[in-house]
């Protein structure tokens, strides 16, 4: 099994806004965790570590709930909206060698055609796959495709174990030429074909003589 971030959680006995704000003015963070048919079970965490653990999409944490052992996933990150300071976190029980459904960030490599760029319609993914095992994100690679390409959600190639939970015919990203480049193009030319005409017939009018 793979090396997970360790995390001492304390059992929460007091509840409300004002017990939250201590929490946190302690530098912990209130969570919960599910799952499993077992009852939710109201916990807190260590505020920076935790910090650090939710940077990463579906992170999995081994708690140590005041001595017994709990494997879990992130599932959701309540943030205020304003100061972004972490209120509440969910966490969902997960056992070896179960699947679980989660969204996997999309990552867009390469570089489209000239004069083109990619424009991505999709984020993430959703996936279902090894609770212990969740990749990190599912790469597309737009490497010399031209405009008017497509790559849709079946057409990614994704890690191995996974099965795509998004529709096939999602539309993840597609290749384009920036609006006004082709008319802009087309539009210097002509402007450079009509100087050019102007300036020859100007210069074969005869010049008359005093």
């Amino acid at each position: 099994m793979a090396d997970y971030t360790k995390l001492a959680a304390a059992v929460r006995t007091k509840f409300g806004k004002g017990a939250a704000r201590k929490i946190r003015a302690n530098d912990q963070i209130p969570a919960v965790v599910y799952g499993h048919g077992t009852e939710p079970q109201h916990i807190t965490l260590p505020g920076h570590e935790t910090m650090l653990l939710v940077r990463h999409a579906n992170a999995i944490v081994d708690l140590d709930i005041e001595g017994a052992a709990q494997l879990a996933l992130v599932k959701d990150v309540q943030r205020d909206p304003v100061r972004q300071v972490i209120e509440h976190i969910d966490l969902v029980v997960i056992r070896r060698g179960e699947k679980v459904t989660v969204s996997v960030p999309v990552v867009v490599e390469g570089e489209s055609f000239s004069g083109t760029i990619h424009v991505q319609d999709e984020s993430t993914l959703s996936l279902l796959v090894e609770a212990t095992n969740i990749p990190e994100h599912v790469v597309v690679d737009v490497e010399g495709l031209e405009d008017g390409a497509q790559i849709r959600a079946t057409d990614i190639e994704l890690p191995e174990g996974a099965e795509l939970e998004t529709e096939g015919d999602t539309l993840v990203v597609s290749i384009v030429t920036p609006r006004g480049t082709a008319d802009d193009d087309a539009a210097d030319e002509a402007a450079a074909e009509a100087g050019a005409e102007a300036g020859a017939e100007g210069g074969s009018e005869p010049v008359e003589s005093e």
